[in-house]
């Protein structure tokens, strides 16, 4: 699921619910740099995975969140082969990347406690590239196939619109889209996965062969819950 509030209780709830993963959204959440490092702190005690959506295919941004010591980070608005390259060399050290080098200053190498961090590292991290236009559905069988792409997140909203179908997600040419994609990372071997709320969706998905479905977010699930109690409580409600 999503964790879109900047408030590291609300992480500690979530990581502590049962959850595969959790997935800190700096792309479309109010949340700094001190702020995902107290996520990724909040989660750390739980069994659970820590992935991390950074705000763009930025060389600098990646560097920054690995080394508040995100693992795996999700790269959005991946459209081409070329884009999954260049995020690969951003989460790399050279001579694969163009990663910088401030293990010593940085909690992804615990300040250098971490024994060859350095040559370890490209083993250590999981990169995730975003499918989420009709021009990276187009690509996807080459995106999926670049070495160091190890999976690929559809995102299914801005899919729609870019397909002419703004907050259409459940278009039968949408859905059509996201198991096309899903098929070709199957096929070059690479771990796929969709963000999918409805739950009928999602199990569709699962049943195309997806990997993992993304299946909420902590602050729809406040959202719904709290029009409900309204719902129930409120003579006139407070939606309108």
């Amino acid at each position: 699921m999503f964790i879109n509030s900047a408030d590291p209780s609300v992480t500690e709830i979530c990581a502590s619910a049962g959850m595969d993963f959790l997935l800190v959204d700096g792309e479309h959440a109010p949340l700094g740099l001190e702020t995902i490092q107290s996520q990724l702190r909040a989660m750390a005690g739980y069994p659970v995975i820590p992935v991390v959506r950074v705000p763009a295919l930025d060389p600098v941004l990646v560097k920054q969140y690995l080394d508040l010591g995100a693992q795996s980070l999700v790269i959005p608005m991946v459209d081409s082969a070329e884009d999954a390259e260049r995020a690969v060399r951003a989460m790399h050290y050279p001579p694969r990347g163009m990663r910088g080098v401030g293990s010593a200053l940085a909690r992804s190498a615990r300040w250098n406690r971490i024994p060859d961090y350095l040559a370890r590292a490209g083993d250590l991290v999981t990169l995730v590239v975003q499918i989420e236009s009709a021009a990276a559905v187009a690509a996807a069988g080459q995106i999926a196939a670049v070495d160091g792409v190890d999976g690929i997140f559809i995102g299914p909203s801005d899919l729609a619109a870019s397909m002419g179908l703004i907050g259409q997600q459940n278009h039968p040419d949408v859905v059509a889209a996201v198991k096309t994609v899903i098929g070709q990372a199957r096929e070059a071997g690479t771990f796929v996965g969709v963000n999918a709320f409805a739950p009928d969706q999602a199990r569709d998905y699962l049943a195309a062969g997806a990997d993992f479905v993304n299946v909420a977010a902590d602050v729809a699930l406040l959202a719904r819950a709290t029009e409900a109690l309204a719902d129930t409580w409120c003579a006139t409600g407070t939606t309108e």
